[in-house]
């Protein structure tokens, strides 16, 4: 009775976890043995070549054999074909020497 009147601020402590913004519920991938990917295909012959692409990429998934539907691997191409980031080569600083190989430097030759 006496927490009632004069127990100032919250009676249970807020959880830490929440407050910094973990999430405690976890994302499965795709691709994984707890989410494998449902991949159709049409013959026995394409189910093999299937199989060798999900073992090179270390994927697990279950393979339907359905020749009168067509095939759909989406899912496992999106996976392989992820978008790689672009890489430009730097240009020279003045000083440098020139990448022609003539031996002079860059602003004497090409710049």
């Amino acid at each position: 009775m006496a927490d009632k009147f004069f127990f100032k601020g919250r009676k249970q402590k807020k959880p830490k976890h929440s407050s910094y913004g973990f999430s405690t519920n976890r994302d499965v991938k795709p691709g994984t043995e707890d989410s494998p990917l449902t991949l159709i295909v049409t013959s026995e012959e394409r189910k093999a070549e299937v199989e060798t692409l999900l073992s090179e990429n270390e994927l697990f998934g279950t393979i339907e054999v359905n020749p009168e539907t067509p095939e759909d691997i989406k899912e496992l191409e999106a996976l392989i074909n992820t978008p790689k980031t672009q890489v430009f080569e730097k240009k020279p600083n003045r000083n440098d020497p020139c990448s022609c190989g003539s031996g002079k430097k860059y602003k004497k030759c090409c710049g």
